[in-house]
């Protein structure tokens, strides 16, 4: 099974329709989404291609393959205009495809290296937020980050990250391999 994860869209539907490009050339068969999907927010411009309705549009084609949790510009009303859930601050995975390991999945704005959450040892913390991408050891667990699709930040690509069979890749949205990280 391929997992493709991506956080960040912020509400642009050219990125958007980069990542579903994404998504269908490496054949994702989930797709984990970590927040910020319709909104820009106060502190970001608004990306290129700000364009909320089609967004809304084109991730409610992929219903059936989207897990997602809410990220710090999500309110009540995005779920109202979604038809998956996009409310929850974090979901737990446990996947074939992480070899053994436990994914905690949040956006990062409560949760994340600084407040992690109560995590068991082996645990992989995966979030967005801060647009970086990112993979760090962290003694007990191992800091995950995919970037953003839509506004990344420090000279980082618009990115998206592949799980499959216990490695992690980051990628541009072209499909261009940039970081891997085998697990353990």
């Amino acid at each position: 099974m391929k997992i493709l994860i991506a956080s960040d869209i912020h509400g642009s539907a050219l990125y958007c329709e980069k990542l579903l490009g994404a998504t269908e050339r490496e054949n994702a068969d989930k797709i984990l989404l970590l927040g910020d999907l319709l909104y820009h927010g106060p502190r970001n411009d608004l990306p290129d291609g700000y364009a909320p309705k089609k967004v809304i549009e084109m991730l409610s084609s992929l219903t059936d393959k989207i897990t997602c949790v809410r990220g710090n510009c999500e309110a009540e009303v995005d779920q109202m205009v979604l038809p998956f859930p996009v409310m929850a601050d974090y979901c737990i995975l446990d996947s074939e495809e992480a070899k053994g390991h436990r994914i905690f999945a949040t956006h990062g704005h409560h949760f994340n290296p600084e407040t992690p959450p109560k995590l068991r040892e082996g645990d992989i913390l995966l979030n967005g937020h801060t647009h970086v991408p990112a993979c760090r050891d962290c003694g007990d667990f191992l800091y995950v980050n995919p970037g953003s699709v839509s506004i990344p930040k420090e000279g980082s690509a618009h990115s998206y990250l592949m799980l499959e069979d216990g490695k992690l890749t980051w990628k541009d949205l072209d499909g261009k391999i940039y970081m891997e990280h085998i697990l353990k």
